[in-house]
């Protein structure tokens, strides 16, 4: 054992330590460990941070740009929506749909890729059905590396086993030779969930889930009530009224937030709005409160509420805070004098000045620096008034407006992108020129999808990239293979292959999963011809449970959705902990069966 060796099994011992302590968060360990491969002379200074510029940190940027702007388009609502229809808000039920079409179209599709695609409607889904989203990205995840499994094309180590075969005059696998382990590692891997999912998944508060900030807004200003939708028919005593004669907050408690007719919403009607028939008036309040408003004037109760309250709120639109700036322009006016609802298409809630919450009328209150107001309206209309001199907006803006005609411009951007990989670019290229394409044809921003990324995921998978060129220049990852085979390369080939699979899984923790492959093949073609067993089928189990990542949130599937699902190390260790366990059983057991 040479001194390097011992230097990096050192740094190795002390990154499992701070991972599975979770003494600091994950991207701070990553980073400590870059500079100490760096700092003792185990990589080279340019190696030390050429994480930054790698295949996977570079690809996982461009998927998160590529994500958000397929979410921007509205596409994901649709398909968030179907899944629920067909879960029927059934936790068990939504992760097995999940968890099936996100292994599915990881057979054809790179799972970072998928992942990415779906996990906007996974939030969506976690918000609509209030199943915590943590108990349904892990899922998410570990279906697309498995998913990875059943073709091929599916995952890096698969692509490279071929060429790494063929450099030993050994004959290539078909495109679908590895579905039947991929298949049964997929199943075993979507009935894991389904029978241990509420076991081994964490719950809300275990998961430390914060609220939104639209729920913190809610629950301090106590805004009760929901929405309810109704129809000005032709013979309404509406029909032909201003909206300040309708008397809606003194007689009703209500609060009219927004008038739809056809496709058109119209959010904070001015209070000289003329009501016609086959309007749709969105009210903010008590059940009984509009059907007596309803019966008073007429009107009749829209059939599709649930619909209509996802067309007027939720991804549109939301509550917001705004405070006035000291020496504004509007200091001494009235909500009347400003026309606030004309001038800033938004339907005023509470009025909060001088620490005295006024919910009835108060068009004719002035205002007061640093009175609070609580809006309703659409999300462009909210960042536009924390733009404008007045105000400070104290409400992050949780969605931009839809773009809803980019849909097919943002799918074929995403398409692209993974279509050029396929074409021989490398992923990251293939990805990163798609999410440009994005940009430039104005589904997105630049500033959005700089936004778009997550620093800290970055950070996580660039810091840890430095340490597996240290196993495998130093001849770390060599010295540990070999020792490993020695000890088990006598043993029956059961326990040969269980070695070899463990082996694997344990560099992935720390190596890309193609480094460890193309560490390892040539290693078992050597051992499988001096033990008699099939080569071609131990050099396949190792690219198949290159994948096998699931302890520690190390794989980049796993790294991206951390965050997103506000998971802690432990929690990768309880849950990917028995999947990695039956990974193994089942990846070497379809191997014996199928080669042995």
């Amino acid at each position: 054992m040479t001194p390097e060796i011992l230097l990096v099994l050192a740094v190795l011992l002390a990154a499992i330590i701070l991972f599975v302590t979770g003494k600091f968060r994950n991207d701070i360990n990553a980073v400590i460990i870059m500079l100490t491969v760096g700092i003792l002379g185990l990589v080279s200074p340019l190696d030390t941070i050429s994480g930054f510029g790698s295949n996977a940190v570079i690809s996982i940027i461009g998927v998160m740009i590529l994500g958000y702007g397929i979410d921007r388009t509205g596409i994901m609502v649709v398909i968030a929506r179907k899944i629920m229809e067909v879960g029927e808000s059934s936790e068990r039920k939504i992760t097995t749909v999940i968890s099936s079409v996100l292994g599915l179209v990881s057979a054809f599709m790179q799972d970072l890729g998928s992942v990415a695609l779906f996990l906007p409607a996974v939030l969506r889904i976690s918000r609509k059905s209030k199943i915590p989203k943590s108990r349904l990205i892990m899922p998410m995840g570990f279906a697309a590396i498995l998913g990875g499994t059943l073709t091929m094309v599916g995952s890096s180590p698969l692509i490279l086993l071929n060429d790494l075969l063929e450099q030993d005059a050994l004959d290539p696998f078909g495109f679908f030779a590895v579905t039947p382990i991929g298949a049964a590692l997929l199943l075993s891997g979507v009935l894991y969930f389904m029978l241990l999912g509420r076991y081994v998944l964490p719950s809300k508060d275990e998961a430390k889930e914060s609220q939104r900030p639209q729920e913190e807004l809610i629950e301090s200003w106590n805004l009760s009530g929901s929405m309810h939708h109704y129809r000005v028919t032709e013979g309404s005593r509406l029909n032909g009224m201003k909206r300040e004669e309708a008397n809606l907050k003194k007689g009703y408690s209500l609060y009219l937030l927004a008038i739809t007719e056809g496709d058109d919403v119209i959010y904070g009607p001015w209070r000289y709005t003329i009501f016609s028939a086959g309007e749709i008036l969105t009210l903010l309040g008590s059940f009984e409160d509009a059907e007596r408003f309803a019966k008073d004037f007429g009107l009749k109760r829209h059939e599709d509420q649930q619909g209509l309250t996802e067309k007027i709120g939720e991804e549109n639109a939301g509550f917001a805070e705004v405070i006035l700036k000291p020496r504004s322009k509007l200091i001494g006016k009235t909500i009347r004098e400003i026309a606030f609802r004309k001038n800033y298409s938004l339907e005023i809630i509470i009025l909060l000045s001088e620490n005295n919450p006024i919910r009835d009328d108060f068009s004719d209150t002035p205002l007061k620096t640093g009175d609070t107001i609580v809006v309703y309206g659409p999300w462009n209309r909210i960042e536009a008034i924390g733009k404008d001199p007045n105000f400070v907006l104290l409400t992050p803006v949780e969605e931009k407006e839809m773009k809803k005609g980019k849909g097919a411009v943002a799918i074929g951007c995403f398409a692209g992108g993974i279509l050029l990989s396929f074409a021989g670019l490398p992923i990251s290229v293939g990805l990163l020129t798609g999410a440009i394409a994005m940009v430039l044809l104005g589904v997105i921003d630049m500033d959005e999808a700089y936004h778009a990324v997550d620093w800290k995921t970055v950070f996580l998978l660039a810091g840890l990239i430095p340490l597996g060129l240290a196993m495998d220049q130093t001849g770390t990852a060599a010295y540990i293979a070999d020792i490993i085979i020695q000890v088990a390369g006598q043993s029956h080939p059961i326990l040969l292959m269980f070695a070899i699979a463990i082996l694997t899984t344990f560099f992935t923790l720390f190596m890309s999963n193609a480094a460890a492959t193309v560490l390892l093949v040539p290693l078992v073609i050597f051992i499988g011809s001096s033990t008699g067993l099939d080569p071609r089928g131990l050099a396949l189990l190792v690219a198949v449970c290159a994948s096998n990542s699931f302890i520690l949130p190390t794989h980049q599937v796993n790294a991206f959705l951390m965050n997103r699902g506000g998971y802690r190390n432990s929690d990768y260790i309880k849950a990917g902990g028995g999947m990695t366990f039956l990974f193994l059983v089942v990846a070497v057991g379809m191997v014996y069966i199928m080669f042995a």
